[in-house]
């Protein structure tokens, strides 16, 4: 992949004019050619010292010739059609770059809800699990129960009674879908995944006892 990225320089006293017609005639204009795949405009956080307002344009094509091909066909009718409607209101340079490699966030970094209502809730553990404490707010749980008896005479553990009246109280944190896997591990074969619907309407995920209820 290329990048063909153009630098402009826009004088204040027609960006608003500029702005409009680069999103709504010029870019569009450019993409139609055929050379390009995609493009996209984004403003310069910087205050220049020689003044006006910055934007970086950037057109992706998928190899170099078909960038030449553009520079041979198209380049220069689109540069004049700049300069007639903004003459010296503009500086512009424009540079190629080669896609090297890209990379794209892993879903894991989603967030996801977390219901608790154990030993999760304590920070010691959280460090344990998490390397982090985490945030959270109160939330009920209807139609589960908390089991008379609990893992290894320790932990807790909730199981669902289908009942209206049954509710658990607990904490929700948000976590990535990595660190649920996390959770996962920390809760062991005692526990199963489910998710749920809390009483403020949020899904969320919970564990509860994986031990099969007598009918």
């Amino acid at each position: 992949m290329i990048i063909y990225n153009v630098t402009i320089n826009i004088d204040e006293s027609v960006h608003d004019k500029w702005l409009e017609w680069m999103q709504e005639t010029h870019i569009p204009e450019v993409l139609e050619t055929g050379k390009f795949i995609k493009a996209k405009i984004a403003k310069v956080l910087v205050e220049e010292e020689m003044g006006g307002i910055t934007y970086s344009i950037q057109y992706t094509a998928e190899n170099k010739d078909i960038l030449d091909k553009y520079y041979a066909e198209d380049a220069e009718r689109m540069r004049e059609e700049v300069s007639k409607h903004f003459g010296n209101k503009f500086v512009a340079f424009r540079t190629e770059l080669t896609v090297i490699k890209e990379y794209t966030a892993h879903s894991f970094n989603a967030t996801e809800y977390l219901f608790t209502y154990g030993t999760l809730q304590e920070e010691n553990i959280q460090l344990t699990v998490f390397s982090r404490t985490l945030s959270g707010f109160s939330d009920t749980l209807i139609g589960y129960k908390l089991s008379d008896e609990k893992v290894v005479g320790v932990y807790p553990v909730m199981q669902s009674s289908n009942e209206p009246a049954d509710f658990v109280n607990g904490r929700v944190f948000m976590c990535s879908k990595k660190e649920i896997l996390e959770v996962d591990k920390y809760e062991g074969p005692a526990y199963k995944r489910v998710k749920v619907v809390l009483n403020s309407g949020k899904s969320a995920w919970a564990y509860i006892s994986s031990t099969p209820q007598p009918n």
